[in-house]
């Protein structure tokens, strides 16, 4: 089956079909290091994260691009707001954004270029448009002409006539029509600014995608472009506009854009006092938790955070990590055999009924419920007396990996090595039961519960999970 993709440009679900068979050139819009990640941040790294893990899975060749902006107001006021140098604001925001995605445990992109180091391509392809008479330079400024360019509004389904009725110039602007975007700003005193043909300043936030995109992924038509909801106008609109305006190409077959995050029924917001940062949240859940919770929702979705979801996430995180515990210490993974009997394939089939759900649009929700159903399966099985348990248990150990790894999902965290003091009173308990020392076995575990260990017994022995 092949991938179906509902595309932002038309509304509609279509086949992926990438300009090169059997590659995939993916960017998307990344951090303004100005503050920390919050969970809205979160989502989106780990979303793209999931699908290009996905896309992988199917075999295709991906390359991953996705932006740092270290130049911009937010970050010229925000040093302004601390008194630092700007130049320190940014590298520190940096330096919390890679901790950020390292404590999330999602793969950083092949390159995640800073729009300062790429400062030339942006400059040149301005020059272009300027040459094209797509662009205008008015006293420092360059603008591009939104009216010189006949599908814009595209993206956002939007006619200028509309756009007009919620914009109008400014008594300090200096372009021609209320609808045109900066391409370059002129520097003002005390900012940061590189030198230009016309004169010092910087580019404006829509070009360096642009610019970024095409040059680390050696296109002038992307496969993928993704991004926020919140993204589609103006920005990805005045991409798409700048970017083909230049080449005559369209610029991207395919736009994924990932609803927006509320925390309780409303938007997220430092002013509202529910601004949320990834690492309060890291603080008290594991990432696999904060992954099962992005995962209840389809990507497309909007999506609610609220701690009481939080709780039942880590509740139904805690059931597949104890399936899996279980099975790593008692049967271990099997490579799937092809060649497997009908016994084996119900298990084995798992596999395949998740990468279906996830061709379908990427549908999380739908392939959780296989994960789901798989781990009520090992349950199952776990209290047979099925001759062929072993087995089948192995099987199924490596499907739930296979699944997990596809997720995100890591059962191998610092936070699951324990102390030698918790190990021995494991080993003790254990022994307890064994000698039916039931008296002494329930001290022992209620013991560790209040050390945060968690421990379930079954037919096959003990095992455990963080509290």
């Amino acid at each position: 089956m092949s991938i179906q993709i509902v595309n932002s440009l038309n509304r509609k679900k279509e086949e992926l079909i990438p300009v090169k068979k059997g590659s995939i050139n993916m960017y998307a819009c990344g951090v303004t290091v100005y503050d920390k990640c919050h969970i809205g941040h979160a989502r989106s790294l780990y979303v793209f994260d999931v699908i290009c893990r996905h896309l992988k899975n199917r075999k295709y060749q991906v390359r991953f691009i996705r932006n740092i902006t270290d130049v911009d107001d937010k970050i010229i006021a925000k040093a302004n707001e601390l008194n630092k140098p700007f130049a320190q604001v940014v590298s520190d925001n940096i330096g919390l954004y890679k901790k950020d995605v390292t404590n999330l445990k999602v793969n950083f992109a092949d390159v995640e270029p800073r729009a300062t180091e790429n400062i030339p391509e942006m400059i040149a392809h301005i020059e272009s448009l300027i040459a094209k008479g797509k662009a205008y330079e008015s006293d420092g400024d360059v603008y591009f002409k939104v009216k010189g360019f006949a599908a814009y509004g595209k993206l956002s389904g939007q006619s200028t006539e509309k756009m007009l009725e919620g914009v109008r110039i400014g008594p300090d602007e200096k372009k021609k029509d209320p609808l045109d975007f900066c391409l370059w700003k002129k520097a003002k005193a005390g900012e940061p600014f590189w030198e230009s043909p016309w004169g010092q300043g910087r580019p404006g936030w829509h070009i360096e995608c642009s610019a970024m995109s095409m040059k680390y992924l050696n296109c002038e038509t992307l496969d993928i472009h993704a991004g926020g909801r919140d993204l589609i106008f103006p920005h990805h609109e005045n991409e798409i506009a700048q970017s083909e305006a230049l080449t005559g190409k369209p610029f991207a077959r395919y736009w994924i854009h990932h609803g927006l995050l509320k925390i309780n029924g409303q938007k997220m917001a430092k002013s509202l006092g529910n601004f949320i940062t990834l690492d309060e949240v890291l603080k008290r859940y594991s990432h696999n938790v904060l992954k099962l919770f992005y995962l209840q929702s389809h990507y497309s979705s909007e999506i609610d955070f609220s701690w009481e979801k939080m709780e039942e996430m880590k509740i139904a995180f805690g059931r597949i990590e104890m399936v899996v515990r279980k099975l790593e210490e008692n049967f271990g993974p099997r490579a799937l055999d092809p060649d497997q009997d009908e016994g084996m394939a119900r298990i084995t089939g798992y596999w395949e009924d998740f990468l279906v759900q996830m061709d379908d649009d990427f549908n999380t929700p739908k392939a959780l419920s296989v994960l789901f159903d798989l781990i009520k399966t090992c349950n199952q099985l776990l209290e047979s007396q099925d001759p062929l348990k072993g087995a089948k248990l192995s099987y199924a150990l490596e499907v739930l990996l296979r699944i997990s790894n596809a997720l995100g999902f890591d059962f191998t965290t610092e936070e699951q090595v324990l102390s030698d003091e918790l190990k021995a009173l494991l080993e003790e308990r254990a022994q307890a039961r064994k000698a039916r020392d039931f008296q002494r076995s329930d001290a022992i575990r209620d013991a560790l519960k209040a050390q945060g260990i968690i421990v379930q017994d079954g037919k096959d022995g003990q095992t455990w999970i963080r509290a």
